[in-house]
């Protein structure tokens, strides 16, 4: 049945009956591709209803469908158009990990992080309602995952509350995000409750007094308030989006096809704001993904038939930078109990759960509401306590103005930890910690530094639980380090000191963070070459962003006529911009070449790969150091 969809049109022509069979391929189709290529499994398993339903409903691409968190959208890509190149997803030159108008019109706008489809799906509706051609497109916002916690999606409700709209909000409610979701709205949720029959009749009532010009729009209105406060009064229960005059329907089953697609039809031409309330199950259809949810959200490779994941036993492989801090943050959290943990729905992704499982009392999952982590953690550390607020670098940008307002001005002890920071590989442009360094240099009272490897790591966490150390900003990659033997005593570091690695007298290199460890490794492997080029570089680990080792900067003004920064962030504004400035400053004029990311997103692929692509491989590095 698959085989014979290429685009929404090949599904509508289809009778509802085959629908099921078609929701059972798309499953299989996606099982069998992720076994091989990895990606996003579970989400997207989860919404396979709801994609074919939405799609046979509605008149995509001319109807906008507005997806939230996108690795619920597989389902989304196989049927529009993309079902051959599915193989391709998330390699380079491929189609991207996420929706992406730059890829398919049946993509309405850009999503890669959580909670922005209702704003995005009201902007469209009103834009529909105020163009000349008054053309009637019906805009459909789906959110889930946990992405309703989100500060941003209640702003976007507040606001459909209040404006003229017609936007039908789908919340595929599966009680998750990656880990389990939590908070009182997830709660809510789960109680949340709307009686079928009522539903049934409220809208053949309201159908029959339209049908006889008795249905004005205040008359609406007011009667909507009405029925509200009704069922308010006999469920002994207030429903927060009829509350803010959203119409509710549901919960209801969200596998059950021919059920969805009855539903949408019912809703697609009702007039004003509404909400349906789906019940989903994350990973549904694939046992594995089922019982694990959590691990088979992007579970890597697996055998799809056994459901036996392909990991790597190998003992000596490196740990991930993310379990070193899990691991360290516990070891700083038993000797020091001011420490607390927060994270914004990330709790396995970071590691932080090794804290939750032996400290759950000091341990926080704040769910997807990054600005909310930050000024949750100021206001412990304003009454004394010392927050480690681990966030992913590009979810970090979320947060920004919570990072100055509420925690920089008052130069409050809080320990920022952000994970997957510089390139990330194959999540692609919206998940790449690309900005981080550049986005928070301007700011005062903030003390940034990127550790070269695990033991600095450690360290560096170490140093920045010390007294009066006050605002301070830990950035490492995603994946592997170097060091197999990573436990090292906790001892602390100089604020604002770097280290000299290399002596030499023809170029300085000056490197921040991990992609200092492959720079060594180049120098060690081209020796013999920098002999015959009569080349002598030296190599520091600077260490700090801020403030700048100025012993090190001046050893390099004076000795040095060419320098080379590296940095695995953006070169404008970034580590290599900070050295320029400093070198301008104080009367040295060397020539300056800055290696970065440049002032373009990157796109997806393997980490080799978008470093050759972005100029930071062996090659061009030496390149650059030959001059």
């Amino acid at each position: 049945m698959l085989s014979q969809i290429t685009y929404p049109e090949d599904l509508r022509r289809l009778k509802e009956e085959q629908l099921p069979e078609v929701c059972r391929e798309l499953r299989e189709n996606i099982v069998q591709e992720l076994s091989v290529n990895p990606g996003h499994l579970a989400s997207s398993l989860g919404a396979v209803e709801l994609t074919v339903a939405l799609h046979y409903v509605f008149n995509t691409p001319d109807d906008r469908l507005v997806w939230d968190v996108g690795h619920q959208a597989y389902g989304h890509k196989i049927l529009t158009g993309r079902r051959e190149q599915f193989s391709t997803n998330r390699k380079l030159g491929g189609i991207r990990p996420f929706p992406s108008p730059e890829e398919s019109e049946y993509d309405t706008f850009t999503c890669g992080h959580a909670s922005n489809s209702i704003s995005a799906a009201l902007g469209m509706a009103v834009a529909n309602s105020l163009s000349e051609e008054r053309v009637a497109k019906k805009v459909v916002a789906i959110i889930g995952d946990g992405a309703m916690s989100g500060g941003l999606a209640f702003e976007g409700l507040n606001n459909v509350s209040s404006t003229d709209n017609d936007l039908l909000i789908i919340l595929n409610d599966n009680d998750m995000s990656i880990d389990k979701a939590v908070g009182g709205m997830e709660k809510y949720l789960l109680q949340l409750d709307t009686n079928a029959t009522y539903n049934k009749l409220r809208y053949k009532a309201s159908q029959w007094l339209k049908a006889r010009g008795m249905m004005s729009d205040e008359r609406r209105k007011g009667l909507i308030r009405l029925n509200n406060a009704l069922k308010a009064a006999l469920a002994r229960q207030q429903n927060i989006f009829e509350g803010m005059n959203i119409r509710y329907f549901g919960p209801f089953d969200g596998h059950d096809i021919v059920e969805l697609v009855r539903i949408l039809r019912q809703l697609k031409d009702m007039r004003g704001p509404k909400l349906l309330h789906l019940h989903t199950t994350k990973g549904k259809g694939y046992k594995p993904a089922e019982q694990e949810a959590t691990i088979w959200h992007a579970p890597g490779k697996f055998d799809a038939e056994t459901g036996e994941r392909i990991v790597s036993d190998d003992a000596n492989h490196p740990p991930k930078f993310q379990d070193v801090f899990g691991e360290t943050l516990l070891e700083l959290a038993e000797q020091n109990e001011r420490i607390v943990g927060v994270t914004p729905a990330m709790p396995t992704g970071c590691s932080m759960n090794i804290m939750m499982e032996k400290l759950p009392q000091r341990s926080f999952d704040v769910g997807i509401a990054e600005g909310h982590a930050v000024t949750f953690s100021a206001g412990m550390a304003k009454e004394g306590l010392l927050p480690f607020c681990n966030i992913y670098s590009a979810f970090a940008q979320r947060a920004y103005d919570n990072i100055i307002h509420d925690t920089a001005i008052q130069n409050l002890p809080v320990v920022f930890c952000l994970d997957r920071a510089g390139l990330v590989g194959e999540d692609g442009p919206t998940h790449h910690g690309a900005f981080d360094m550049a986005y928070l240099r301007p700011i005062p009272n903030l003390t940034i530094c990127s550790p070269m490897d695990e033991h600095e790591l450690r360290r560096l966490m170490f140093t920045a639980q010390l007294p009066d150390k006050g605002s301070f900003v830990i950035r490492y990659p995603r994946g592997c380090g170097v060091l197999t033997d990573w436990r090292c005593p906790l001892e602390a570091v100089e604020v604002g000191t770097g280290r000299k690695l290399r002596d030499g007298d023809d170029v300085a290199v000056l490197t921040i963070g991990p992609i200092g460890n492959e720079i060594e490794e180049i120098l060690r492997e081209t020796r013999n070459e920098e002999r015959e080029a009569n080349l002598s570089v030296a190599h520091y680990d600077m260490r700090f962003l801020k403030p700048l080792d100025e012993s090190i900067l001046h050893e390099v003004g004076r000795k040095f006529r060419r320098i080379v920064t590296i940095e695995d962030g953006v070169r404008n504004g970034g580590f290599g911009s900070a050295v320029l400035e400093w070198m301008s400053d104080h009367g040295y004029s060397p020539q300056i070449t800055r290696l970065g990311l440049p002032d373009n997103f990157v796109e997806h692929g393997t980490i080799p790969e978008l470093r050759k692509i972005v100029g930071l491989d062996r090659e061009t590095i030496l390149e650059k150091l030959k001059g």
